[in-house]
């Protein structure tokens, strides 16, 4: 290996017969960063922290995200992937009054795409390993410590957005990343020209206001994140959210630069319509075992059931359906879980009616939680404004026509 380190021409035939082969491999772009310490993203983590803008799932250590030696002994080169998914589902099913149906984020789509660029990344191992047997590398697939998105753009795979993505003209921001740090002296490429120019679209069409600036994230606010977690949501946020079961796609959605970028060629994603745009109600009671056998090799499921069950109440409220009450009431009373109890509350709340304002007045005489209760009483208060001035509304309507307004027992 100490010989052939010294042969510069054996390394920038191995990198350009890599960059060859990387279609063959599965992969879609291919590249190599520097191995040196991201100073400048250090940096920025730093503030994002200081500014509470972090999601809470990253790693915690700055130092292990921003220099890849303290990951890797003594790194000479680290070879970025990227493999595009994706943006447009065939024949979606249709989302109507009783069967309101929920959405997945693209990314979430088909097969876990952690499971799959470790498979691309294994092959790219193996080939690299053919011709040097002494190579040693660790690959990083989104849940590694360095930022997949910060060795991407320096290795030239894409710019950074300002919806804070890695895209491209090739495959825009469709693009699930992935790196392998190795003890390899390639030649670093160079990274792409930002070409955002003065566009803002991804910031303006934001629904939560989560991007703060270009390329800045508060994922405290980001829905993407909201959906991720397992707590109770705000109200605003739970109306932000709509109908999204997992993710958010909007300020992809946006980009002028994704326009009609749609990436077919790996199997893997192909999306089933009925698993990323299911009906809402059966998502309520769904068991662990349908859940799993349904979602178990899907990305959106490293959270478990909760968070979809969570946000299949929100959508179902979101979109008022009355149809939904049944159901609704029936997580109300019985669900275990608080938080479940009270989204299902917040729903009821905003759909309103007498089947649901009685099952608020019911749930505030027996439920023991705090949080559900306080979320039960402002539902509650809420359904009785509103059927309190949709009686006064007919009251007026049957006054302005001459008719006797109809007695509330009648």
């Amino acid at each position: 290996m100490e010989e052939r380190i010294r042969d510069a021409a054996f390394w920038t035939r191995l990198k350009a017969d890599m960059k060859e082969a990387a279609y063959g491999l599965g992969i879609d772009d291919i590249g190599v960063a520097s191995p040196e310490p991201f100073t400048e993203l250090k940096g920025r983590l730093i503030r994002h922290r200081e500014l509470g803008y972090e999601s809470g799932f990253e790693a915690k250590d700055i130092d292990r995200r921003t220099d890849p030696s303290l990951l890797f002994d003594e790194p000479l080169s680290i070879i970025a992937i990227s493999v595009g998914y994706p943006s447009k589902l065939h024949n979606p099913p249709k989302s109507e009054p009783g069967a309101r149906r929920g959405i997945l984020s693209r990314s979430s789509w088909g097969e876990d795409y952690h499971t799959v660029l470790r498979s691309r990344l294994a092959r790219l191992e193996a080939w690299l390993r053919e011709r040097v047997p002494e190579l040693r590398a660790e690959s990083m697939v989104d849940t590694g410590e360095l930022s997949d998105r910060a060795v991407a753009e320096r290795a030239g795979i894409g710019w950074s957005g300002k919806n804070s993505f890695i895209m491209n003209r090739k495959h825009g921001t469709w693009i699930y990343l992935a790196e392998m740090i190795t003890n390899l002296p390639l030649e670093p490429d160079s990274p792409i020209e930002d070409s955002c120019g003065s566009c803002t679209k991804c910031i303006d069409a934001c629904p939560t206001g989560a991007l703060v600036g270009p390329g800045q994230l508060n994922a405290q606010r980001c829905v993407s994140f909201v959906t991720q977690t397992k707590e109770m949501v705000s109200d605003e946020l739970m109306r932000k959210i709509g109908n999204r079961l997992y993710g958010c796609d909007t300020c992809q959605i946006v980009c002028p630069v994704n326009k009609g970028i749609n990436v077919t060629r790996h199997p893997e994603f192909k999306a089933d319509p009925e698993q990323v745009k299911p009906l809402l109600e059966p998502l309520l009671d769904i068991s662990n075992r349908e859940y799993k056998e349904r979602y178990g090799s899907n990305s959106s499921s490293w959270r478990g059931k909760k968070p979809i069950q969570r946000n299949a109440v929100i959508a179902l409220g979101n979109f008022r359906e009355k149809g939904a009450v049944p159901a609704l009431v029936k997580v109300l009373r019985d669900d275990p879980r608080p938080v479940l109890r009270g989204t299902a509350a917040w729903s009821l709340g905003r759909i309103g009616g007498e089947a649901a304002l009685q099952a608020l007045k019911d749930a505030l005489g027996t439920e023991e939680d705090p949080e559900a209760r306080d979320v039960i009483g402002r539902a509650a208060a809420a359904a009785a404004a509103a059927a309190e001035a949709l009686e006064a509304s007919e009251a007026l309507e049957a006054q302005e026509a001459g008719q006797e307004p109809a007695s509330p027992h009648s």
